[in-house]
């Protein structure tokens, strides 16, 4: 395979890409609080079309799943109203978008949540980290554990957000299972102490992530749906590792390309850190799926035309340099230098850092 693949079309189950290029999800806190996205989303996706795929930020599937002040949701019809005009955009610069359905599950706080409920988790161990709040960062609540029978109405949530996210126009969705969120919560051992169907053996504990991509896949058929692990970052909430991370994660994997989805989208080491692929072999997580695979973590123009070059994998998920460059894909092609985006503006705030380029 050519060194220049990272530039070719691809196809992705049913969703063919122009080039081996990703845009990996991004929360910015743009959003109302309400989860409602502002006209600005419309300009900021648009200007990254180019992207052979882009993966949205991470978008709440209901009200109990919120995580962070300002996020987009995906569950009252004005949330689809306000998505529609971003897909609409993608689609005229020749883009493709899906997605990213999210449940944060014990990453959140009671000023978040309706009510001043407490968060729910598979088990009521508190996490660490902090979360974003109206009133700043502040370090999670303690959640409580669902109960065995609530579980199908969170299954429920996910399957709603897959119609409403097919009616905005998306090309496809992607279930977040990584970043010591719901679903890893429920994966890993670290956090699933339960002693129903959903806890204990490996298959209880992916039977959630399982019963949500079936779900999903019965709205957009399966090879529009992807799925997100994170088999070896504990970064979010300080989420202790799984005790046997490959065999647990291989399990999920090989499930999952049993039912045909259209892509693995796997983070190679920790969230936010260097890429930490030569600890584990994410080949094997790949060969179990089967189907196409987005690596994601740490990833230059060297490593992606290389990785793609090598069959490694099939498209490579660039995050941060996109905040800097909208027009990462020509800087890449064409072998220039990239901006370095102000961090200040990552989170929060208006056009600036946004649709607007900051420098660092």
């Amino acid at each position: 395979m050519s060194s220049e693949s990272l530039f070719t079309p691809f196809r992705l189950g049913a969703i063919d890409v122009r080039n081996r290029i990703a845009m990996a999800p991004l929360t910015r806190s743009r959003a109302g609080m309400d989860g409602v996205q502002t006209p600005l989303a419309v300009d900021y996706y648009g200007q990254r079309a180019s992207a052979g795929l882009i993966i949205t930020e991470a978008t709440n599937i209901s009200r109990q799943g919120r995580s962070y002040a300002y996020t987009p949701g995906i569950y009252t019809d004005a949330h689809v109203d306000a998505w529609a005009p971003v897909t609409n955009a993608v689609h005229a610069a020749g883009g493709r978008i899906v997605m990213q359905l999210w449940h944060v599950g014990r990453m959140s706080h009671v000023s978040l949540q309706e009510d001043g409920a407490a968060p729910v988790a598979p088990s009521a161990i508190q996490a660490g980290g902090n979360v974003f709040t109206e009133a700043g960062h502040l370090p999670p609540s303690m959640p409580r554990a669902l109960a065995t029978e609530e579980i199908a109405g969170i299954v429920e949530d996910y399957r709603s957000a897959a119609r409403r996210a097919k009616a905005a126009g998306f090309d496809g969705v992607e279930v977040h299972a990584a970043n010591g969120y719901l679903l890893e919560q429920f994966l890993r051992d670290s956090t699933n102490h339960r002693e129903d169907r959903y806890g204990g053996s490996i298959e209880n504990r992916a039977r959630l992530s399982l019963e949500v991509v079936e779900a999903v896949a019965g709205v957009w058929g399966a090879d529009r749906v992807g799925l997100r692990l994170s088999p070896f970052s504990t970064a979010v909430g300080d989420t202790p590792l799984d005790s046997t991370p490959m065999e647990t994660h291989g399990y999920l994997a090989r499930r999952l390309g049993e039912m045909g989805l259209a892509y693995l989208h796997a983070v190679e080491g920790q969230l936010h850190g260097g890429n930490g692929a030569a600890t584990f072999d994410v080949q094997a997580l790949r060969a179990a799926f089967g189907g196409a695979y987005i690596a994601n973590n740490g990833y230059d123009r060297h490593r992606a035309l290389n990785a793609t070059a090598s069959g490694h994998a099939d498209m490579i998920a660039f995050g941060k340099p996109f905040i800097g460059n909208p027009d990462l894909v020509e800087r890449l092609r064409s072998d220039v230098p990239l901006h370095e985006a102000a961090a200040a503006t990552f989170f929060g705030g208006g056009a600036e850092g946004y649709t607007e380029l900051v420098r660092a």
